[in-house]
């Protein structure tokens, strides 16, 4: 293991982080450009749906197989179905086609971002592995800032599509990077591959979250359309699970979570990813729709959470080593739970330092709680089990996110029912007078139309939408009492005296069936 070919993989996997992080934000920015162009504003939110649908569903299953078959070649197919998706999704002619090619991006990106982390976990100590997850960490959080401003400057000065085609030559160097200096060495045997699970485990993801998306806008949540997804979902659900304890090579072992720390890690990563989406979908609605800010500075403002995350990730490995796993948790998960109970406090007349001063918390405390999950998942199992263990990690977060922000989206829009009905039922020759295509709820979002608003007018509205969202905001520190309660349950103590010892640990215990294969990495 040369020193140079670290430096290489390095550099690879961190280009492949940057394009995953930076494809969240760099669309979004570009979207209104490309309804422009190619109509379809009805389907606008399927553009993002349709990514995070297979990117969701897909991350256990490229764990389990970079456990079977190496790291390498999932990495290098991931990527070229990102690529593919790409190239395809800048040629798109309609909005169901980008639709589509958007899904086809989403089948890469599912492999990407958790076998970057698998890799970085076989190739660096835990020592090495606590500074470096700080380093992804900030390329994370620098790509997420840099995508809204990148995206603005591809749209206004050459064409939306160029923000898919920018993909294609990174990616590329990525990939041909770590062929060159990632080897692994493979002993080929026969698997017997866990399909019905995958399948039935893919489905109830899926019915799962199409009735969260759909639910309460297309139909009631009461509809036989609801009721149906949520059935589904439960009982391919109730099915997978049997099914993992029986199938030879499970495409994700429930005998991991027999351990405590994957266990709350887990827990903790639902808790993460629900207040780290809805924090970064509901604060930019505060500030564009409540405090009268344009859509750029409903972006900046989450620079601050942005910038903290990646600071104290790096902060988090030093702790981890020297205090352990529960007291970084625990000083994360605070940090954000204070940050979240400022952000209860948003008022229409909130200053902005107040802001600033919660995205700063809640970033630091992301920051510290993401890092610690991470590594005392990877430290707690064995090599041809990491891949997995680390892909339910981002699993359980991306899940926590999606569902979470659905239904915070439900909260919004029925507050929201309730608040502007009765002040609008006192304003109806402004309701008879708005521009074809606005509807009332989104007045505050449309500069034009907010500008010529009655003041009074303006001034309830806005309060309204402080209230409504003060609910979702609500249920994110439910969220976050939750998940700091929860990481008192992490061992204390050094984190080296947690990590997996074939011989005589007890927790995690590794499949063995004779078909399975011998993955062992080595760099040249």
């Amino acid at each position: 293991m040369t020193r140079n070919a670290k430096i290489i993989v390095t550099i690879a996997l961190m280009l492949g982080m940057a394009l995953a992080a930076l494809d969240t934000t760099i669309v979004g920015t570009a979207m209104p450009s490309i309804v422009g162009k190619l109509g379809g504003i009805t389907l606008y939110s399927w553009v993002f749906s349709a990514y995070l649908l297979t990117s969701t569903t897909t991350v256990p299953i490229y764990g389990k197989l970079a456990d079977l078959y190496g790291r390498k070649p999932l990495f290098l197919f991931g990527s070229a179905l990102f690529l593919i998706g790409s190239i395809a999704s800048g040629f798109s002619q309609t909005m169901v086609q980008l639709i589509i090619f958007r899904a086809i991006q989403g089948l890469g990106a599912g492999a990407v971002q958790p076998i970057v982390l698998t890799i970085i976990g076989d190739i660096f100590v835990l020592k090495e592995r606590a500074r470096v997850q700080g380093l992804f960490s900030g390329v994370w959080g620098l790509s997420s800032i840099v995508g809204p401003a990148l995206g603005g400057l591809i749209v206004d000065h050459f064409s939306w599509r160029w923000v898919f085609f920018i993909n294609v030559p990174f990616g590329l160097l990525s990939a041909i990077l770590l062929m060159i200096s990632l080897k692994e060495q493979v002993e080929r045997k026969k698997h017997q591959l866990d399909y019905i699970g995958t399948l039935t485990l893919s489905i109830s993801i899926v019915a799962l979250l199409f009735a969260f998306l759909q639910g309460g806008t297309s139909w009631s949540w009461l509809s036989w359309q609801s009721i149906a997804l949520f059935a589904t979902s439960i009982l391919l659900l109730g099915w997978f699970l049997y099914e993992e304890r029986r199938a030879p090579e499970p495409i994700l072992p429930l005998d991991l979570f027999k351990n405590r720390i994957i266990v709350i890690s887990s827990i903790g990563g639902v808790v993460l990813g629900t207040i780290m989406f809805g924090i970064t979908s509901y604060v930019p609605l505060f500030m564009q729709g409540v405090k009268g800010g344009s859509a750029t500075d409903a972006g900046i403002i989450l620079g601050p959470l942005l910038l903290a995350w990646p600071i104290a990730a790096t902060v988090s490995g030093k702790l981890v080593l020297s205090y352990g796993y529960r007291i970084t948790a625990v000083a994360g998960t605070a940090l954000t739970l204070i940050g979240v109970g400022l952000v209860l406090l948003f008022t229409p007349q909130v200053a902005l330092p107040l802001i600033i001063l919660a995205m700063v918390l809640i970033g630091a405390g992301l920051g510290f709680s993401s890092s610690a999950y991470i590594l005392s998942v990877q430290n707690a199992v064995p090599w041809n089990l990491r891949g997995v263990a680390t892909a339910s990690t981002q699993f359980f977060r991306t899940i926590g996110g999606t569902i979470g922000v659905a239904v915070m989206g439900s909260i919004l829009n029925a507050q929201m029912a309730q608040r502007f009905t009765p002040i609008f039922s006192h304003y109806t020759e402004v309701l008879q007078h708005l521009p074809k295509g606005v509807s009332p709820a989104n007045v505050l979002l449309t500069p034009d139309v907010r500008a010529s608003l009655p003041l009074v007018l303006l001034n309830q509205l806005q309060l309204a939408l402080a209230q409504s969202l003060f609910w979702v905001y609500l249920l994110l520190f439910v969220l976050a009492v939750i998940g700091l309660v929860a990481m008192f349950w992490l061992p204390g103590g050094r984190a080296d005296q947690y990590a997996y010892d074939a011989e005589t640990s007890a927790d995690v215990e590794a499949e063995k069936p004779s078909s399975s294969e011998v993955v062992l990495p080595h760099l040249g």
